[in-house]
């Protein structure tokens, strides 16, 4: 790669958006630095600018990703869960949900001083789950549910609501929902 030309600005923009648009799942930001020859900073610059202009591009876990694929997305169907469960059992809860065919978005809690704090989960499958957990161990990162005593807010989303119940009922009979 260190032969190949650095793409520069607008250009480079453009090149990361097709790249998003076509991968239809997450790319690190050091995949993208590499292809297009510049810094991962720079890349994070970039995503930002896209962002700015309204490009639906979201960072998760596995890398950036960019959310309507081929023009359209799927019908989807979301709601918000209240679970609460220790941080040992975290890829169990998500692991049920996947399980159920859940896309769990998000993570939120509502934090005393800084109100509320929400974190991109983006899993969808039991891979994606294992590499998440792969990254809060790697990172030695601390999950948002800690500083809450375990209570935390999921965005989840499916192709139907039937999914969704489903999901809702395995959580509460795995006692992870709050009532």
């Amino acid at each position: 790669m260190k032969n190949q030309r650095k793409v520069l600005g607008e250009e480079r923009r453009e090149m990361l958006l097709q790249l998003l648009k076509d991968k239809g799942e997450p790319i690190t930001g050091s995949e993208l630095a590499s292809i297009t020859n510049v810094s991962r900073q720079v890349i994070v610059g970039d995503i930002t600018l896209l962002k700015a202009k309204g490009e639906p591009i979201i960072a998760t876990s596995q890398g950036y990703m960019f959310l309507i694929q081929n023009g359209s997305q799927a019908p989807i169907v979301e709601r918000i869960i209240a679970s609460n469960h220790t941080p040992e059992r975290t890829e169990e809860e998500l692991n049920l949900l996947v399980d159920y065919g859940v896309t769990v978005k998000d993570v939120r809690i509502e934090h005393p001083v800084y109100g509320d704090l929400t974190a991109s989960v983006m899993v969808s499958s039991r891979k994606e789950v294992s590499q998440f957990m792969k990254k809060i161990k790697s990172t030695n990162a601390s999950y948002l549910s800690e500083l809450t005593g375990g209570i935390h807010l999921h965005t989840i989303s499916a192709a139907t609501k039937e999914k969704l119940d489903e999901a809702e009922k395995a959580l509460k009979d795995a006692n992870f929902l709050v009532e």
